[in-house]
């Protein structure tokens, strides 16, 4: 198996260092990108592809937002997962709508890093626990959807809504498709055909889709 490719974008080397050096030690993954800004980092991602980035808020020249924009922009196949010291709803919030894939803070447990890294490149989310919290405040916030409710209300089909309710209590592919008999692929392609459908850019906008639109309840997560 190849090398799970990854690419790291912080200010701070010393944090750079200390991180290249534990994901290397996980089996079968490797720093191959190592910048302190976003500009630095687009200019080597042209000739260095990465399968996964973490990616940082707070840094000069080029911020996390702004860099994960360019990131989604011009290498769409690149999962992001957010490694900040930042932790508030909103920053969570404004990642996920820029196409984030995942978020894990600067204080969590190393151990889950690994976790973090795989699940965002496996399963294209990472759902921990500040994510899970931000989620299930979804209600709360104002709804920037084009479609309404009456109007999203059959948007999905039920095997539909039964993957992305068997998504939010974190089945693998793999699992969703023993449990329903059938096979990987086509679970692949509900999850691509419900992300089409209400215009998400990952899974996660799919859930907090359903759940504004009533389509899923907070119990559901």
């Amino acid at each position: 198996m190849d090398n799970l490719k990854l690419a790291l974008i912080d200010d701070h080397l010393l944090f750079r260092r200390s991180m290249s050096l534990l994901i290397n030690s996980f089996e079968g993954m490797q720093v191959l990108v190592d910048a302190a800004e976003g500009n630095q980092c687009l200019t080597i991602l042209m000739t260095t592809p990465v399968d996964v980035l973490l990616l940082d808020i707070q840094m000069p020249v080029m911020d996390g937002y702004e860099t994960c924009k360019q990131v989604k922009s011009k290498f769409p196949d690149v999962k992001i997962l957010i490694v900040s010291q930042l932790s508030s709803r909103e920053s969570i919030h404004k990642m996920m709508e820029l196409g984030a894939h995942g978020y894990f803070t600067k204080n969590s447990n190393p151990d889950q890093l690994e976790l973090a890294i795989r699940n965002v490149h496996e399963e294209g989310f990472y759902f921990g626990q500040e994510l899970a919290l931000v989620i299930k405040e979804a209600m709360l916030w104002e709804n920037k959807n084009a479609i309404n409710y009456d109007e999203s209300k059959d948007l999905f089909s039920e095997r539909e809504l039964q993957i992305i309710k068997m998504i939010c209590k974190e089945y693998k592919s793999k699992e969703i498709a023993d449990k329903l008999f059938i096979n990987v692929r086509t679970v692949e392609s509900h999850r691509k055909n419900v992300m089409d459908k209400c215009n998400a850019k990952n899974i996660i906008g799919v859930i907090l889709f359903s759940l504004k639109n009533g389509m899923i309840t907070i119990d559901e997560l």
